[in-house]
């Protein structure tokens, strides 16, 4: 493996947490390894050299470092994985894993927990994820990492937990042994060698999936969804050096309001739309807050006169933002009926149901509908919102694209309709 040099100014990556959403993460980044390839600059090295991710985010993040010697063949391989998904290969789905866990979460919660202390009965999640790690495994070679760090490759790889046991909001971080930690309110950095436990900590929804024992400081702690408690997404890339961050969502920004003709403004609200409105809060709210943070840092900053400018610690921070340009809950509720039948009766328990026009009940399944129908589609929308933000892309990249392709649209293979059944 040669050693490259960093690119001039180096640009960051931080792909956010969602679940399933996460896979509209996924169709922007094929779309960006596409239109790199047309601007003649795919024997350039990898575009992006500090790479961080929350929850789901933190997984494909770590699948992208882990081929950073190859940016095109790692982005085909993050591809293959979600345009073929199904949810077996991340939560254990038949019926009987089922009420092992969700069942009897939920039984617990209707009986009252003195059954639960008179049983010594403990249920840690609604779902068991045991599958998730093998797939890590596949799709995240982490043996890899080191030696690409070493290489110049990439500068960083950071993930992000929030701990149960002392309520701190921690980013891990694996990179240039010139890279320092850092601390702030509530949240601070690590440097460790990221694992598959750092990444099943990081993507570990809360209530759905069980918390991770990781080391830190020489003790045991609990860790859940990086989302929870973080104020400051974008933070870490800028921390670990980061001169321009290229942000891809996994919801929109502001969600329009619901229509009254597919909601009843006036029926009290079921626990999946309840569910589905915290893990909103949790995976996107704080992202829309720390945009408009740094746009609004940057604006300042023009104000104020070059030698202050210099004297400060501030550093203006270029930000392209990529997210959904339509509402997921609404594609969710167009998948439901996809969810395996036990997962679907579970959900079906607490207000989630099969109907198209229950946007805000689907809300909770979108983040446990991993198949192929609903990830297609948000891979697809991902693609085409990336194309849509074109000269954008290229501007941010340094890229120039030849005149005929500025303006013409392109689709990868799989979304062909005449070779794919699946409709998009």
């Amino acid at each position: 493996m040669h050693t490259i040099a960093p690119p001039s100014a180096s640009a960051g990556l931080l792909l956010t947490g969602g679940g399933a959403r996460a896979a509209y993460q996924v169709g922007v980044l094929e779309a960006i390894a596409d239109i790199r390839k047309l601007a003649g600059a795919k024997d350039q090295p990898n575009p992006l050299t500090i790479i961080t991710g929350t929850s789901a985010g933190a997984i494909n993040a770590a699948a992208l470092a882990c081929g950073a010697d190859d940016f095109d063949g790692a982005v085909r391989r993050i591809v293959d994985v979600w345009k073929n998904f199904h949810a077996d290969q991340v939560y254990k789905a038949d019926s009987l894993s089922v009420l092992r866990t969700g069942a009897k979460w939920m039984t617990l919660m209707s009986l009252g927990w003195v059954l639960a202390r008179w049983r010594r009965v403990k249920p840690r999640s609604l779902l068991n994820n045991e599958p998730l790690e093998e797939l890590l495994k596949r799709m995240v070679p982490l043996d890899r990492l080191p030696e690409l760090i070493r290489a110049g490759h990439v500068q960083a790889l950071a993930v992000t937990g929030s701990s149960y046991s002392s309520g701190e909001h921690i980013t891990f971080f694996e990179g240039d042994k010139r890279l320092m930690p850092w601390v702030r309110s509530q949240r601070r950095a690590v440097r460790d060698r990221i694992t598959y436990e750092h990444l099943l900590a990081s993507s570990a929804i809360p209530f759905v999936f069980p918390a991770k024992p990781l080391q830190i400081d020489g003790r045991t702690e609990y860790f859940g969804d990086g989302s929870m408690r973080q104020s400051a997404p974008v933070a870490a890339a800028i921390h670990l050096g980061a001169e321009k961050v290229l942000v891809i969502g996994a919801g929109r920004m502001a969600e329009p309001r619901v229509s009254p003709q597919t909601q009843d403004a006036n029926a009290y609200p079921s626990v999946a739309q309840i569910a589905g409105h915290a893990l909103a809060s949790i995976f996107l709210d704080s992202l829309a807050v720390d945009v408009e943070r740094v746009r609004r840092i940057n604006q300042t900053m023009k104000l104020v006169p070059p030698e202050a400018r210099a004297a400060s610690c501030l550093r203006p921070v270029e930000l392209l933002l990529i997210s959904p340009s339509q509402r997921l809950d609404t594609v969710a509720s167009r998948h439901v009926g996809d969810l395996p039948p036990a997962v679907r009766a579970l959900l079906g328990g607490v207000g989630v149901s099969s109907a198209k026009a229950d946007i805000k009940g689907s809300a909770l399944a979108s983040y446990l509908l991993f198949e192929s129908n609903f990830t297609r589609e948000l891979m697809g929308m991902g693609y085409a919102d990336a194309e849509a933000q074109k000269a954008e892309i290229c501007q941010f990249f340094g890229w120039e694209l030849p005149a005929q392709q500025r303006t013409e649209s392109v689709r990868p293979a799989w979304m062909d309709r005449r070779k794919d059944p699946l409709r998009l």
